[in-house]
């Protein structure tokens, strides 16, 4: 996988119908800046207002994946984002003249390959990318969806899918992509299918207005008689289909592309569902019978993995002291039992880092409890503060001559129990710059890397009478 950003050499445009709004649009994707990701941006209402391609900006996934930002709407997005991804195409702006992605014949072929055709350029700015570290689950008893990620060892984006629909024509199907590389040509050709029984119904939704066989694989799993296909073809707003059913199968004005076609279409999906993340996916992800509405879901778990793990302080403990147990004391007026901080191993002009190692020989575990021993909350936070603390009185001259006063904490969290044994990492930003003695920080402590507590804080820097 490439590690630096990469946007198109050129812009490119397409036109057609959306599959389910069945209105014509002009889409034109242009090169972006690094940094910019994938946007939409509808040109046809009133201020070009952009749509993030982001997995919090969904908010439908009925057949597609819809987007709003901003009072606006794009329908069907997975096919162009899995196309610009599987491309490794990392900042694309994607200009529209109406509320859908065409169609084109169902796949996301015509995309890849006018991608391929325009070229990319590299960027001066590292790729987002994320690696997986320990297994995500996603379960859907409703829907009877499962989706799993799992580290993998080669550090590439793998995905194998599984569909099953209990039918005599499709029955299970299983496909696979080993790396991002191989989706031009394995995965990007496979198109969308439907089942010839649900187009009736999908129709009466108010959906696939712009579907027919040239832009869908259709499946039949019975024949069907002239007067059969002659109502359905009411219902979808076209006087014939032009097509005659006379076995179980797929019909013959659409021939399978691969044998296993609809599952490499999931995967497709699947891609363009996780693009919305915002970063290249390091590891193996395995999905049984997906959707857009599980891989979505799937998609939020991903973002707040990463949004947890990403952007992390360091959180080495073993890095030398930049102020030791003495040092902190001459600066803090706290002494045993309540000076609940033992190292300072980093600050910044707007951020500092200290460390609590938590023992058994903690007074507050006599009575927290006997038999269960858990450090309190409030003295995580105590703790936390006298980092912070530091920090501020460090701003100033003589700070020996100074003390710190909470005013107010906001947004406290506790995430997991702290146990004797454990090293709390606290590392705490500035909010806003310190203005008049007010210091205001957001603290969080970690326990192995994992986020044990939060809170924001203000406090007052007051000279000692």
């Amino acid at each position: 996988m490439h590690t630096q950003q990469r946007t198109l050499a050129e812009a490119i445009t397409f036109e057609g119908i959306g599959l389910h709004t069945g209105e014509y649009n002009r889409m034109t994707v242009q090169p972006a800046p690094a940094g910019h990701g994938y946007k939409f941006q509808r040109l046809d209402l009133e201020g070009t207002p952009t749509i993030d391609a982001d997995v919090d900006r969904v908010v439908g996934t009925q057949r597609g994946t819809t987007l709003e930002q901003h009072g606006a709407r794009v329908h069907t997005t997975e096919h162009i984002l899995a196309a610009l991804y599987g491309c490794e195409v990392d900042n694309a702006l994607i200009q529209l003249e109406g509320p859908e992605i065409p169609i084109m014949d169902g796949s996301a072929q015509a995309f890849v390959e006018a991608i391929q055709a325009a070229g990319t350029t590299d960027q001066d700015a590292p790729r987002k990318i994320y690696t997986l570290k320990e297994n995500l689950a996603y379960e859907d008893l409703e829907k009877d969806v499962e989706m799993l990620a799992v580290p993998e060892p080669d550090g590439e984006f793998r995905l194998t899918v599984m569909v099953d629909y209990r039918s005599p024509v499709l029955g299970t199907q299983h496909a696979s992509m080993y790396k991002l590389e191989e989706f031009a040509e394995e995965i990007a050709a496979c198109r969308t299918f439907v089942f010839l029984k649900e187009v009736a119904t999908l129709a009466r939704e108010g959906l696939i207005k712009g579907g027919d066989v040239a832009n869908a694989v259709v499946l039949a799993e019975r024949p069907y008689s002239d007067e059969e296909l002659a109502e359905i073809g009411q219902m979808v707003g076209k006087s014939s289909l032009e097509i005659h059913v006379e076995s179980k199968g797929v019909l013959n004005t659409s021939p399978l592309r691969y044998q296993n076609e609809p599952a490499r279409h999931k995967l497709l999906d699947i891609v363009g569902d996780l693009a919305l993340t915002g970063h290249f996916i390091q590891g193996h992800i395995l999905a049984a019978r997906p959707g857009h509405a599980g891989n979505v879901a799937f998609a939020k778990l991903l973002k707040q993995r990463i949004k947890a793990e990403t952007g992390l302080p360091n959180l080495n403990p073993e890095r030398p002291s930049i102020l030791d147990i003495n040092d902190i004391s001459r600066m803090l007026p706290h002494r045993y039992p309540f000076l609940l901080v033992d190292r300072i191993l980093e600050m910044t002009d707007n951020s500092i880092t200290g460390v609590k190692n938590v023992t058994m020989n903690e007074p507050f575990f006599t009575g927290h409890f006997p038999g269960n021993p858990v450090m309190p909350g409030v003295l995580q936070v105590e703790a936390m503060a006298q980092v912070g603390g530091i920090f501020a009185l460090s701003s100033v001259d003589n700070p020996e001559e100074y003390t710190t006063y909470f005013m107010k904490i906001d947004n406290v969290r506790f995430k997991q129990k702290v146990l004797p044994g454990d090293t709390i990492i606290f590392h705490l930003e500035l909010m806003s710059p310190i203005r008049r003695g007010l210091v205001n920080m957001r603290g969080r402590g970690f326990v192995r890397g994992q986020l044990v507590s939060e809170a924001e804080m203000l406090a007052q820097i007051a000279k000692q009478p």
